[in-house]
């Protein structure tokens, strides 16, 4: 361990969720939710991320025309065991009948467990979209489906679907998530039945669910490979849509039937049907 570690705290005016979203994306360590704004630790310069968040925030105030105030202090500290402080501020999850935890935490009788270390992972359950998606997880995956997880991270949704029996297959176009999505899978004494680094137009399987939290434009933008790629009678969960986007994916996703909708915060996950063949 070295003597000191850098500070990094992050605290936007506006837009929490989409900073944090982007912390999650980008950044190879875990980060603390203060209030108003993060603290992100590690023993590495954290210049290049302080850099990488002003441009998002900038990017961020042209995209909604809005006026963000940014303020970021990065600081030199002594290092006092902040692992241990920060491993103490992450609580265990409980979205039935899942139990996401840490590694240092105890698994909960009755549940089924995934363990997951916010230090490695860029999932814990914790995101209102991963929230949603395992609550819709619970109730539309049954022993023995087929499951494609798109875009899967840490593979929390894809674990969810294994600890439930399903025949999973996870895809994510970032290395880095692919590498942790197979990590996790190892600790938890889960496989896939494949695990790629690409998109999900790199196979012809046909599945019973679908599940694919990532954003509105690129929700859209595969529309059509996520229809064709489920089977007739099968189901969609989408997610990682701000609400003011859904008509947007419900549009891209007219041919099917909406089963449910999962409101927390301004963040929607539609649960769609495919009632019929469909061309593209």
């Amino acid at each position: 361990m070295q003597d000191s570690y850098y500070m990094l705290v992050v605290k936007p005016s506006s837009h929490l969720e989409l900073f944090s979203d982007f912390l999650v994306d980008v950044i190879p360590v875990g980060f603390e939710e203060i209030e108003g704004g993060f603290v992100i630790r590690s023993e590495e310069d954290l210049e290049t991320i302080s850099w990488g968040i002003e441009q998002f925030s900038e990017a961020l105030q042209k995209a909604t025309g809005e006026v963000i105030d940014l303020e970021l202090t990065l600081t030199k500290e002594k290092n006092e065991d902040w692992i241990s402080q920060y491993q103490s501020a992450i609580t265990p999850i409980e979205i039935p009948p899942f139990y996401i935890h840490p590694t240092w935490e105890s698994p909960k009788d009755g549940m089924l467990n995934i363990a997951i270390d916010p230090a490695l992972a860029f999932g814990t359950g914790h995101h209102p979209t991963t929230a949603s998606c395992l609550r819709a997880l619970s109730s539309y995956v049954h022993s023995g489906d087929v499951v494609m997880d798109v875009g899967c991270g840490s593979g929390i949704l894809a674990m969810a679907a294994l600890k439930q029996g399903a025949i999973v297959d996870a895809c994510d176009t970032d290395p880095l998530s692919v590498e942790n999505a197979a990590q996790n899978a190892t600790s938890n004494h889960l496989s896939y039945r494949r695990l790629w680094e690409g998109p999900v137009q790199e196979t012809n399987e046909i599945y019973d669910v679908i599940v694919a939290n990532i954003v509105a434009d690129v929700l859209v933008f595969i529309a059509s490979d996520l229809k064709k790629r489920l089977r007739d009678n099968g189901i969609l969960i989408l997610s990682g849509i701000m609400d003011k986007y859904e008509d947007k994916v419900l549009r891209a996703y007219k041919s099917c039937t909406l089963e449910e909708r999962i409101v927390e915060n301004e963040w929607v996950t539609l649960v769609l049907s495919k009632k019929e063949i469909i061309n593209g």
